[in-house]
């Protein structure tokens, strides 16, 4: 007879055989979790024919608590505000400001039109937190302009694409709200962690663009002739999104002394409702502002229901103990610490190759993250006694910030990156090859930046140390 660490691995299993075969996340882990349930409950009546209908029942019952309790929870509400905040700057203009802010100031240097792209959309990003949206609307805005000066146009595409996977980290991050949610950690901590890990990433790109320009002839022409006045009145168009970001920083951290203003939520609501005022002020048509709100429904839905299916199969799993003996197991390898965990982060980047970020995050969390932190000393361990040399919510905080990042470096990897697609999608003249071909370089600049914000992690953890 099976025991429940048996079942717990072979649904698994079968769990990650459906989303190879193509079924969605959600309907694989609702699915997966359900008949875990069924089957560890009936085993424990030792797999009577008359307690089958029992066994059934208190599944059905056990998986019926998990949507509501979990998505009813304060924290969640912060997702459709983020993407709502996204979509009004979308038709606010911002994004066309923010490219032509960014164009004026740098695109003198070397590549310095991909260069402003990266820029631009790393602002972007700090109203959006959508990666996808990010690089839709780049791809319609920088591209041409790119291609207009000479650039290589499978270079320009995956400059868009890799400049969209910054929404990831930069706060305010969807992705990173999720993750605070499953592993039960500080939203706000979680969103001011993401910050300076964002901006630098930003900056690796933009070195490398500019280390290509250098090295490569004819690769990126500078863009010279703007005056001083035409820079400043670059500028204002392109201040709501540093208000919306300061606002959001206040409600999770007053740098001046004292309590916060209030919660992430309110802070979200209120970028959101300046984003909105910022929309009308451009004339944006009640039209504009219906397809704003029905797109945010729609991607909030289809996050929730991949967090509520996913919810239901971590229920099943911790009736199988499996997180549990997944820790054990790691904390029993002879290796070292660091070792387990640059294992655990080349297994993300596999993984990423056949799934979505979200999806890949949500299934994979309740296994490993358990599993980091008994390798870290636990939860509660203090920095002294830990194998990393951080405390055990400061462990968390910088595992959070490391899987996102893979998450984002999934978002443009072979055969599924997502931002590729969007990209080709939007360009009917680029494919889908070209795309995956322009972003070859931004691999090995994220492989940096990884490997960085594993050997320094004070670059993640300096600021919601501070708080």
């Amino acid at each position: 007879m099976m025991d429940s660490i048996d079942i717990g691995l072979a649904v698994t299993g079968g769990l990650l055989v459906l989303v190879v075969l193509g079924m969605r996340v959600a309907f694989a882990a609702g699915l997966a979790g359900m008949v875990g349930l069924i089957w560890i409950f009936w085993s424990k009546k030792g797999y009577a024919p008359d307690d089958f209908g029992w066994a059934l029942t208190v599944a059905a019952k056990t998986a019926g608590q998990v949507p509501h309790s979990k998505v009813s929870s304060q924290a969640l509400s912060l997702i459709p505000t983020f993407i709502l905040i996204g979509y009004l700057a979308y038709y606010a203009g911002l994004t066309r400001a923010l490219f032509e802010a960014a164009k004026r100031w740098i695109a003198w240097v070397p590549g310095g039109l991909a260069v402003s792209t990266v820029f631009a959309t790393a602002g972007f990003a700090a109203v959006s937190g959508a990666s996808v949206a990010t690089s839709a609307v780049f791809a319609r805005i920088a591209i041409p302009e790119m291609l207009k000066i000479g650039y290589d146009k499978r270079f320009a595409a995956g400059v868009v694409a890799a400049g969209g996977t910054l929404a990831s980290l930069i706060p305010p991050s969807a992705i990173l709200v999720i993750y605070a949610i499953i592993v039960e950690q500080d939203v706000g901590k979680l969103l001011l962690a993401g910050f300076i890990p964002g901006a630098f990433s930003a900056v690796v790109y933009g070195v490398l663009i500019v280390g290509l320009a250098l090295t490569i002839k004819g690769f990126g022409p500078p863009v010279r002739g703007f005056t001083w006045r035409e820079r400043l009145v670059a500028l204002p168009p392109a201040l709501p999104i540093v208000l919306v970001v300061v606002t959001i920083i206040f409600f999770v951290y007053n740098p001046f002394g004292g309590d916060a203003w209030g919660t992430p939520t309110e802070g979200g609501a209120i970028g959101a409702f300046i984003v909105f005022l910022m929309a009308v002020w451009r004339g944006m048509r009640w039209t504009e502002l219906k397809d704003a709100l029905l797109e945010t429904a729609k991607l909030s839905v289809m996050i929730f229901t991949i967090i509520w299916g996913v919810l239901i199969y971590v229920r099943f799993l911790g009736f199988a103990d499996l997180p549990g003996a997944f820790a054990d197991w790691i904390t029993s390898l002879t290796l070292s610490p660091m070792l387990i965990l640059i294992c655990i982060l080349l297994a993300y980047a596999i993984l990423g190759m056949f799934m979505d970020a979200i999806g890949m995050l949500l299934l994979t969390l309740p296994v490993v993250y358990p599993a980091v932190m008994a390798l870290n000393g636990g939860e509660f361990v203090s920095a002294a006694d830990s194998a990393f040399g951080m405390s055990g919510p400061m462990c968390a905080i910088w595992f959070g910030i490391l899987v996102v990042k893979m998450a984002e470096f999934c978002l443009i990897t072979p055969p599924i990156g997502l931002n590729c697609f969007v990209v080709a999608g939007v360009r009917p003249d680029i494919s889908v090859q070209d795309v995956f071909r322009g972003v070859t370089p931004f691999f090995i600049a994220d492989g940096i930046t990884i490997a960085l914000l594993v050997a320094f992690p004070a670059i993640v953890l300096w600021l919601p140390g501070l708080v």
